[in-house]
């Protein structure tokens, strides 16, 4: 079930960073850090898991199952990503309903229409706003816990503008949404209009390369935002690592050491070998 203390610590205003995951390898590094939160992005784990686009191609299924794994493995609160909620009303229902059986504390929804596209990428089309209250509403009423979150997303200020972004904001805080993420504002002139207009707790998206400036939390904080996500950070800093090491066997022929690697003795207890060795000598071995 939801963990209790996403919840507390965004009452208590107190700002939650939290990095990007999308495998389990990214989700026990980062837990094990002193961060309040974790994100499963959703273009991470479509792009790890499956080679693809986050153009809403990877289903319901696909995601949860990732997503219930990096759950079971951590022991932060972890914010999910879950597009529409893969379909109409009752998928969203059913999609609130599965998220949160797996562990998660805050779910995120959008206003997009089916097939979604990633919220830094053009061409991004949202739906009416009465039917993204509609299916805000069912996901208050689906979910079992209010310490599960529902995070509310509009993709409309890059198509339509931030006033209507704005508004929509406003009606979904109305509909019972928890959070409120107006997605890509271009300036932190932007930003501020944001954290004036909405009267819930806000969250930002910090995506490297990505339509909105990169702020530090501080920042974002003054401005009146209460949580901020860094989706990016985490595989772009992984496809740049493999590069450079898959570089040097490819110019070399060999791993000689010129590429900064993680310690295969530190890898080795990260995923849990040395319960493995524990168990072997407790069970296997004999004197």
């Amino acid at each position: 079930m939801a963990d209790p203390q996403l919840r507390r610590h965004i009452e208590e205003k107190t700002f939650v960073a939290a990095p990007g995951v999308y495998d389990l390898i990214s989700a026990l590094i980062a837990d094990r850090m002193d961060f309040r939160a974790l994100y499963v992005t959703g273009y991470g784990t479509v792009a790890s898991s499956l080679g693809l686009p986050d153009a809403g191609i990877a289903t319901y299924s696909q995601m949860l199952e990732r997503i219930a794994r990096i759950t079971e493995m951590t022991k932060k609160p972890v914010i999910a990503d879950a597009d529409t909620g893969y379909g109409g009303l009752l998928n969203a229902a059913h999609t609130v309903r599965g998220y949160e059986r797996a562990g998660v504390s805050a779910i995120q929804l959008e206003d997009q229409e089916f097939p979604k596209k990633c919220g830094h990428t053009p061409g991004r089309r949202v739906i009416a706003a009465e039917d993204m209250v509609r299916k805000i509403r069912v996901a208050c009423d689906a979910r079992s816990s209010a310490d599960f979150l529902i995070i509310a997303r509009t993709d409309a200020r890059t198509s339509l503008g931030l006033d209507e972004a704005l508004a929509r904001g406003e009606a979904y805080a109305r509909a019972g949404a928890d959070i409120i993420f107006i997605e890509s504002p271009e300036s932190e002139a932007e930003l501020a209009a944001i954290g004036k207009r909405i009267g819930k707790p806000l969250m930002a998206n910090m995506v490297n390369g990505g339509r909105t400036p990169m702020l530090p939390a501080a920042r974002l904080a003054e401005l009146g935002f209460a949580l901020a996500i860094f989706p990016a950070a985490g595989f772009l800093a992984t496809a740049h690592a493999l590069t450079s090491a898959y570089r040097e066997i490819e110019k070399t022929g060999g791993s000689t050491g010129e590429t900064p690697l993680y310690s295969f003795a530190d890898f080795n207890d990260l995923i849990g070998f040395p319960a493995v060795w524990e168990f072997d000598k407790r069970y296997t071995e004999t004197g």
